[in-house]
């Protein structure tokens, strides 16, 4: 089993890669990286989770992270998240100092071992997306699920509309079906020998039968079968209980500061 660091470790690069590669699905997405800062921009000006700056090397000044991302986002004179973890103490108060805003402080979570199989309510079923249309109905459930979380219904679909490139081995889709209507779904990839769930989410409407819980175990245990030494998500405050319920376990939290695109 891997130690702390090491898992907390493979989460993080795991975690940096989704964010790279979703700048695949669509044609508008951007990644730049180097001089120890990543940078990726997607199809929506959405400032929270599509536009993002992290800093991959601890070296890098946070002046120099900031600059770097304040360059980069002002092409489009649009604002964007930095992400600050552990060993970020220094960019941290960077930004604090220069007056970034604080919304989010998420768990880091870590699932060591296999969960008991999907046991989904009468009338459920979880299929995985297999075609660009299980795509298309996975990007449905998010953009109805995710304004509860103040993300405009729009963002999704604007950042992710290359439906193919999310067809890949190592990424999972599942959505889950009450009849002909998708209500939940959920996402998994794999890298580093760890996979990171994302994009858990259930429709207003369906909620309060354990349909999160449904499509998120799901991907967890596709990701185990695969090889996958553990896995890793970030949690909202509306997933964290039901995370914690299922088994995942906290290591560290991700910050989350709003830069804006008026500066």
């Amino acid at each position: 089993m891997l130690d702390d660091a090491t898992l907390a470790r493979l989460a993080h690069l795991n975690y940096l890669d989704f964010g790279r590669q979703s700048t695949l699905w669509s044609d508008r997405g951007q990644l730049a990286e180097g001089d120890g800062v990543l940078l990726h921009a997607s199809g929506t000006d959405f400032p929270f989770v599509f536009n993002a700056a992290y800093r991959t090397d601890p070296a890098a000044s946070p002046a120099d992270v900031l600059a770097r991302a304040d360059a980069f986002f002002d092409q489009w004179s649009r604002g964007y998240t930095l992400v600050t973890g552990p060993g970020d103490d220094d960019l941290t108060a960077h930004a604090e100092a220069q007056g970034l805003w604080a919304f989010g402080d998420a768990p880091e979570m870590v699932c060591r071992e296999r969960l008991a199989d999907v046991h989904p309510p009468v009338g459920i079923e979880l299929r995985r997306a297999t075609d660009e249309a299980g795509i298309a109905d996975f990007v449905t459930v998010g953009s109805a699920a995710y304004p509860s979380l103040g993300m405009p219904d729009t963002a999704m679909g604007e950042a992710i509309d290359r439906y193919d490139r999310i067809l890949e081995p190592h990424v999972a889709v599942v959505v889950a079906y009450d009849g002909n209507a998708p209500v939940a779904a959920a996402q998994a990839m794999l890298s580093h020998g760890v996979a990171g769930v994302f994009w858990v989410g259930t429709k207003e409407e369906a909620r309060g039968r354990g349909l999160g819980e449904a499509v998120c175990r799901w991907v967890t245990n596709w990701a185990f079968d695969q090889g996958a030494a553990a896995q890793s998500l970030e949690a909202s405050t509306m997933g964290e209980p039901v995370y914690t319920r299922m088994g995942y376990e906290t290591i560290h939290r991700y910050r989350s500061w709003f830069r804006s695109g008026d500066r």
